[in-house]
């Protein structure tokens, strides 16, 4: 028969509908007094509820043979209840080092990888941890402490995915008071006695200075605030989804599939619109931070002063722009702001690379990974040259006219290009301002030079001095083949004019 406590867990486990028949539960277990009661107490529903239980026990090689001890009563203690066990072990300190963490970030970044590495290949569909209302205590106070949101004061959620938490409806207290009654041994940790860790110090000197001189009910308090927020959050989001769909878009400028003109080593490109102006300051804030993050590929030391940097930049002219972490940047343009992540070092693409191209042969460009096909032909076929659309990828220039060598490259000082039939001069800077192109295109974009000359612009126009002719002899047709891996299609930027 259940007692209050196993009752009480069973609830909280159907209400959240932690667990199916169906569900393999991957438990983490220490060999602590928490997560072996976390052990008996899935052993328990298991029973009545149907699904499996499998250990996961990482030993952090960080307790020589104290560590060691308590891998072996895991293992014994799963023999003994009949659960498969799987031990990792792992070299936390020399791990920490090499992914500059501190031990407790590293040791915590490697059970969650234990966690699911027995997911992939032991058939695991949800992970339990032994989380209870302590913790989620100490957590949230240590996200106040160290600066937070809304989303800090949510603290420990009962799932997030296929994480679980069924003990975190249970105190501390609750818990080794069920262990007790039970009669459950388990190990004793030193190191959760020292005050080395800041949690450890929260836990031993600040939660209990709250209860015995503000309120004896401060962990419950801080709880209740964490289901708040949670519920506060689960709205904010709900409505930074639906601003996301009607004032986000990725890729170049006309190109919204997600991931889709990126270079290598760089993140996806996020357009903010001016819609966002109309949406309610949290919302924006929160829609800004998540754009922030999809740029970066990351959500660490994404701060508040980023959020507020990036929504200033809607106050100022096109072109200024504000650094943010992981090498984003964050431009104002036409449309509103645009958020990418620069290249690694070395990896300068369009901007700092040239190809002279071989005529007659074909060319890759390395900057894009483009190849760029060059043919000759007879001023006999001057009628076929001329029935590319305007914005095509393939034109046909007069070749007798060029004075240089031709060269695929990225614009320079001094770049102009001829805009009507009388010889008059563009400079290719005042171009790009008039057409309204972000200064960030402008240097993704792929020239095709004759000196200073510009010949053409793919995909917008090209120089009317090079066009055929009634003199035109010989014929250089260009076709420029896109890589979809480097290169996003501008064409649609074509002003309809000169090609």
């Amino acid at each position: 028969m259940m007692n209050r406590t196993e009752k009480k867990v069973e609830e909280f486990v159907e209400k959240y509908e932690m667990v199916g028949k169906d569900d393999t539960v991957v438990t983490g277990v220490s060999g602590g007094a928490d997560s072996v009661c976390l052990l008996f107490m899935l052993c328990s529903l298991s029973k009545r509820l149907g699904f499996r239980v499998t250990v996961c026990h990482v030993n952090h090689g960080l307790r020589g043979g104290a560590a060691d001890e308590d891998e072996a009563y895991v293992i014994r203690l799963c023999e003994r209840l009949g659960v498969p066990c799987r031990i990792f072990r792992e070299n936390v300190e020399s791990i920490a080092r090499k992914r500059k963490q501190s031990t407790e970030e590293a040791g915590r970044m490697i059970r969650r990888e234990a966690f699911e590495i027995m997911c992939r290949e032991n058939g695991g569909t949800k992970i339990a941890t032994a989380h209870h209302r302590d913790d989620n205590a100490e957590t949230v106070l240590l996200n106040i402490a160290r600066g937070t949101g809304i989303r800090g004061l949510c603290g420990i959620r009962p799932v997030r995915g296929k994480w679980i938490r069924p003990m975190l409806c249970l105190s501390r207290a609750e818990i080794e008071e069920w262990a007790a009654e039970a009669g459950i041994a388990f190990c004793t940790d030193a190191t959760n006695e020292e005050d080395v860790y800041t949690r450890n110090r929260i836990r031993h000197n600040i939660l209990p200075a709250m209860a015995e001189q503000v309120n004896a009910g401060a962990v419950q308090h801080l709880n209740d605030l964490s289901l708040q927020a949670q519920e506060i959050w689960d709205y904010i989001k709900k409505e930074t989804d639906r601003a996301q769909a009607e004032c986000v878009s990725y890729g170049g400028k006309e190109e919204n599939s997600a991931g889709a003109g990126q270079d290598e080593g760089t993140g996806k490109i996020v357009n903010i619109s001016e819609g966002i102006k109309e949406l309610d300051p949290v919302v924006a804030k929160a829609l800004v931070h998540r754009c922030i993050c999809e740029a970066a590929g990351e959500e660490k030391d994404i701060e508040a002063v980023h959020v507020t940097d990036t929504i200033a930049l809607f106050g100022k002219q096109v072109g200024k722009q504000t650094d943010l972490p992981y090498r984003v940047r964050a431009v104002r343009t036409y449309a509103g702001v645009t958020l990418e992540r620069a290249a690694r070092p070395g990896k300068n693409g369009v901007k700092d690379a040239e190809a002279v191209l071989n005529i007659p042969g074909v060319t890759y460009f390395p900057g894009t990974g483009q190849t760029i096909e060059c043919t000759i032909l007879d001023a006999g076929e001057a009628s076929f040259a001329k029935e590319f659309p305007q914005k095509s990828y393939t034109k046909c220039f007069d070749y007798d006219i060029i004075k240089y060598s031709l060269s695929a490259r990225g614009r320079r000082p001094g770049d102009y290009f001829t805009v009507d039939g009388e010889g008059g001069r563009q400079k290719l800077k005042s171009y790009f301002i008039n057409e309204k192109v972000p200064r960030q295109e402008r240097d993704r974009k792929l020239l095709i030079a004759d000196g200073d000359h510009i010949v053409w612009i793919p995909g917008m126009r090209m120089s009317r001095a090079y066009q055929i002719g009634s003199r035109t002899k010989r014929i250089l047709m260009i076709k420029i083949t896109e890589d979809r891996e480097y290169v996003r299609d501008d064409q649609s930027i074509d002003p309809g004019r000169g090609s």
